[in-house]
């Protein structure tokens, strides 16, 4: 099977699955658990919850499919020398997110704000990597800011990204416009992402974004719709 066609806004895509690789983008527990960065500053998580579960069916999907995982986590060095310093944007938006801050994680360890090799910066246990899956630190909110993220997509020889994960107009919608800028074609799968920013407003950040990223930056459709695609694989592999 050389592709396979994915029902999606605004129209179906064909994607090569030899060529794609699934993008999970910042499940990690500052964002998603009890006791990280969105909890305790007030956040509510009820949206990033939800899709843990959705997002942990695609990837099975697609490790059974023989598509690669690769994971995204948002962190910085111990000494945050990679966050800019305190003249730079991207530094002081993060201070009253309290980037660095240690504080008695939920796993007994000593958690900091943001800091990799943390338990803050690990993905929720539902969505841990396993051997095979690629794991990527990045610093700003594309994934392809300073990071090998594109050097393994084309190691890969991937052309085709299925994006999940959160915030949606924040990294995921950042990774997807620097992933087109680079030539390569997203699905975003629009239940697998989540975004608390204007959550309660007449019209949210979430379909914003969605809107964006279909009209002029890739493609939306449904974990369902993938999955039914991609049920040849499944049972070829079987």
């Amino acid at each position: 099977m050389s592709t396979i066609r994915v029902a999606a806004r605004p129209e179906p895509v064909d994607i090569d699955p030899r060529r794609a690789a699934l993008i999970v983008v910042d499940m990690q527990n500052d964002f998603g658990a009890e006791g990280g960065m969105f909890d305790r500053a007030g956040i509510d998580r009820t949206a990033i919850q939800a899709i843990v579960p959705r997002i942990a069916a695609v990837v099975a999907d697609a490790r059974a499919s023989g598509i690669p995982v690769i994971f995204l986590r948002q962190q910085h060095d111990p000494d945050l020398a990679d966050a800019g310093g305190p003249g730079a944007p991207h530094f002081i938006k993060h201070v009253p997110k309290k980037i660095g801050e240690a504080f008695p994680a939920p796993d007994g360890t000593v958690g900091r704000v943001l800091v990799r090799g943390t338990w803050n910066t690990d993905n929720v246990p539902e969505l841990t990597p396993q051997p095979g899956d690629i794991v990527v630190g990045k610093h700003r909110y594309s994934g392809f800011f300073e990071t090998s993220l594109d050097a393994h997509l084309r190691r890969l020889d991937a052309k085709y990204l299925i994006v999940t994960g959160a915030t949606t107009s924040i990294c995921v919608e950042s990774t997807v416009r620097d992933a087109m800028f680079r030539d390569y074609w997203c699905l975003v799968l629009e239940g697998c992402t989540a975004e608390p920013i204007a959550a309660d407003t007449g019209r949210s950040n979430q379909e914003a974004s969605l809107l964006t990223i279909e009209t002029l930056f890739g493609w939306v459709g449904s974990s369902a719709d993938l999955r039914v695609a991609l049920s040849p694989l499944r049972q070829a592999a079987e």
